[in-house]
């Protein structure tokens, strides 16, 4: 079993709300001081790919486009339990969106040694678009299933478990396939020891171009164009209720929400 799975590195999304800053000019968020991390569904989709390489035996392999600190991201997911790591690097990709994301990655993972599964986040931590699984999915000419925060059975059809209201349900995929993942009490991320650390930055990184892929940096240019990024500026307001007694006080404040129809 070959399970492939997709990571992206993002700002860290607990940074306090103070911190995050756009420019105005790039329209990007600032980096400031905030570190780099993982995107969190991508821990989950890296943990379901790693149990099921416990469960079924087989290897992972992570894949990610990124700048100079994208390595930072593939060594802590070959700490995790990933055998082999891609990272896709190039200059034109500085400015892609999701359709060009998607692009690269489905030209890679069909580069890749017969991949059996291919696995993403439920969404990014930065854009929340969850737009790029479903691409690559399309891409590759593989059914696609999203939401699955597990996996059951060794070979295809490969049990799913979607989540659904009330509960879950099972699909049976057919390999190869492709799946989104969302968090789950199952699937939380574990933590690499120290030993698996110095381990992983020992192991190689291959890295592809676009010319490794047999793309062209037009095939990647950005099809949407954002026109403005901004920080919202919360506004409060403060009204002090009056009263002599408690019993006034709930008047004058059920006599102001009404004013303001909130009841």
């Amino acid at each position: 079993m070959h399970v492939v799975v997709c990571i992206k590195q993002i700002l860290d999304p607990e940074i306090p709300p103070r911190e995050f800053q756009v420019d105005p000019q790039t329209k990007r968020a600032v980096r400031g001081r905030a570190s780099l991390v993982i995107s969190p569904f991508d821990l989950n989709a890296l943990e379901v790919a790693v149990q099921l390489k416990e469960r079924a035996g087989g290897r992972v392999t992570v894949v990610s486009l990124g700048g100079e600190e994208t390595p930072e991201a593939l060594r802590r997911a070959l700490a995790m339990g990933a055998d082999e790591a891609v990272w896709i690097r190039d200059g034109a990709l500085e400015a892609t969106d999701a359709s060009g994301t998607a692009r690269c990655l489905a030209a890679a993972i069909a580069k890749l040694d017969e991949p059996d599964l291919v696995l993403f986040g439920r969404q990014a931590g930065d854009w929340d678009q969850g737009l790029v699984g479903p691409m690559v999915a399309e891409a590759l000419g593989w059914p696609l299933v999203t939401n699955v925060f597990q996996t059951r059975g060794e070979n295809s059809p490969l049990e799913l478990l979607q989540q659904a209201e009330g509960g879950y349900r099972v699909v049976a995929a057919t390999l190869p396939a492709a799946a989104t993942i969302t968090n789950h009490e199952a699937n939380v991320a574990r933590l690499p020891k120290v030993r698996e650390i110095m381990l992983a930055n020992r192991k190689p990184i291959t890295q592809w171009s676009l010319g490794d892929l047999g793309l062209a940096a037009d095939e990647v240019a950005p099809r949407v164009v954002v026109e403005a990024l901004a920080v919202p500026v919360p506004e409060g307001h403060c009204t002090f209720i009056e009263g002599e007694t408690a019993q006034e006080k709930a008047q004058n404040l059920a006599r102001a929400l009404r004013e303001l129809k909130v009841i």
